[in-house]
């Protein structure tokens, strides 16, 4: 892995959700989906490890909100879920955590209806699925599966609306929303150069970096923090935008305290006021909160599923400029 491959994955981010856009306006990867479920199931069980659990997260928020019952879940769990004909089990994997995932589906096969998302037809969890969805997402020479992620997160979405989960609003045609992604991660590719290095020099500290997002959004910062971890394999912290107040602000008491603020929650300004009273300092992302140190927009960034796509790039940017910067030390 290298700095290098890192921002290559990156830079190919528009061309590879345009791609997977036009396969999902010409095919429904979940077409088979009535002959799995005669209604609607019971229970939604999305299953993964990292950055595949922040997706199912970000998904079983969305099917909770029109009442199915859903849980994202780690594939490493000892128990959860009954296995039954009313239980579908989605399964996501980009190459690491299989002997885990297989493990779990092993409790399901034959049980339970099975979807498995993945990048390699040919990887052993793909042998567990009833339908098998390709990410689409390419060889990601990083490791970092930052395209996975976005991707495996469309077709969870995707999955979603089949379900019934379309936020009020939204067009229920996901291939629209791709393009309205891909044109945002490009534009946000483009202007990098622009607000990249004051971003990245603001969230310069000791204590790492925290990454505050709402909790509909909370696998951005998930997926964020994961990139920063993995990569230049520096500190990084994860916090609920309404949490935060009663949990890291008492970090921000005693250390110097960094965050990207991924906006949109109603306690934005709380935490900034707050941390500002603390002497900390933040990043905001995708709206302008009074205070912050320096601000990223980017194309539709009042558009929830845009938003959702969208803003993990800029933890993943902040990954590759800090990973260049560890001279001597690529991996």
């Amino acid at each position: 892995m290298t700095a290098q491959r890192l921002a290559a994955d990156l830079a190919g981010k528009p061309a590879a959700l345009t791609e997977l856009a036009n396969h999902l306006a010409r095919r429904d990867p979940f077409a088979a989906l009535p002959s799995l479920v005669d209604d609607e199931p019971a229970t939604v069980l999305l299953l993964g490890l990292g950055a595949a659990r922040y997706a199912c997260e970000a998904a079983a928020v969305r099917l909770r909100r029109v009442g199915l019952g859903a849980t994202a879940e780690f594939s490493s769990a000892a128990d959860t879920v009954p296995a039954g004909p009313d239980t579908l089990v989605v399964a996501v994997s980009f190459g690491t955590g299989q002997l885990e995932l297989c493990t779990a589906l092993d409790r399901y096969v034959e049980r339970s209806p099975i979807i498995v998302l993945t990048n390699d037809p040919e990887a052993p969890v793909a042998r567990y699925a009833d339908v098998l969805v390709p990410l689409l997402a390419g060889e990601e020479a990083s490791g970092l599966a930052c395209r996975g992620y976005q991707h495996a997160l469309a077709l969870l979405l995707l999955l979603a609306y089949r379900l019934g989960a379309v936020p009020p609003g939204a067009t229920s045609d996901v291939s629209v929303t791709l393009r309205r992604v891909a044109n945002a991660s490009a534009e946000l590719l483009e202007r990098a150069r622009e607000w990249l290095p004051a971003a990245a020099e603001a969230l310069e500290g000791p204590g790492g970096v925290h990454f505050v997002a709402p909790a509909e959004r909370l696998a951005s910062a998930g997926q964020a923090a994961q990139a920063v971890r993995t990569g230049p394999v520096r500190t990084a912290h994860v916090a609920e935008t309404g949490e935060w107040s009663h949990s890291d602000r008492y970090l921000a008491a005693v250390e110097d305290y960094r965050a990207v603020l991924f906006t949109g929650s109603h306690y934005d300004e709380r935490v900034a006021e707050q941390l500002l009273q603390l002497r900390g300092s933040f990043v905001a992302v995708g709206g302008d909160i009074a205070g912050a140190t320096a601000t990223v927009r980017y194309l539709g960034d009042g558009d929830a599923d845009v938003s959702l796509l969208t803003e993990p790039l800029v933890g993943e940017l902040l990954a590759a400029h800090w990973w260049s910067r560890r001279r001597g030390r690529a991996r």
